[in-house]
C-alpha cells in the first residue's frame, strides 16, 4: 500500500507546494571582500553570494517527496481522487511552467524532452491539441443514376 499524506485544508496543501518551491531556490548568505588597497582597508568590494544550500530544479518526483508522497503514482492518484486536487494540479503546473522556461536557454534538449513525456507536441498543437488526425466518416446514401455500360445507352 502506498503512503498518502493527509492535508486538513486546501491552503495548507497549497502552502506546502508553496515551501517545495522556496525551499529548490536554495540558501545562500552574502560575504563582502575587503577591498584590495592597503590604505583603505575599510572599503569593501560588492557582497558576493555564496551558497549554503544550492538550487535545485523542480521536478515532479521532488514535490511528490516534499509534500510526503511516497512515488509520483500516489501523487497521480491522490490529485485524481483526493480532497484538493486543483492545489496539486496547480503545483504541477508550477512544475511544467519551470520547464517552459528553460526553453528559451541556448540548449533546451533536456526541457524539450521533459515536456514532451509531460503530453506536449512539437507541432504547434500544444498540450490541448488533438492526439492525432481527426477522422470523418462520410456514408454516400445515394450516388445518382446507375452509370452507363455504353454509349449507345447514354441519352441527351
Amino acid at each position: 500500500m502506498l503512503f498518502q499524506p493527509y492535508f486538513t485544508d486546501e491552503a495548507a496543501l497549497l502552502s506546502k507546494v508553496d515551501a517545495y518551491f522556496n525551499f529548490i531556490e536554495g540558501e545562500y548568505h552574502l560575504e563582502c571582500k575587503p577591498g584590495k588597497e592597503k590604505e583603505h582597508k575599510e572599503l569593501h568590494s560588492p557582497s558576493i553570494k555564496v551558497w549554503d544550500r544550492d538550487p535545485e530544479p523542480a521536478t515532479f518526483a521532488g514535490l511528490a517527496l516534499f509534500l510526503g508522497f511516497s512515488s509520483i503514482n500516489a501523487l497521480d492518484d491522490y490529485t485524481d481522487t483526493g480532497e484538493y486536487p486543483e492545489a496539486l494540479k496547480w503545483g504541477r503546473l508550477r512544475v511544467e511552467a519551470s520547464y517552459e522556461k528553460k526553453l528559451h536557454a541556448q540548449s533546451a534538449t533536456g526541457a524539450i524532452f521533459a515536456l514532451k513525456a509531460m503530453g506536449w507536441s512539437d507541432r504547434g498543437e500544444g498540450k490541448s491539441g488533438a492526439q492525432g488526425p481527426k477522422t470523418i466518416k462520410v456514408e454516400v446514401l445515394e450516388s445518382g443514376p446507375e452509370p452507363a455500360e455504353s454509349e449507345k445507352e447514354v441519352v441527351l
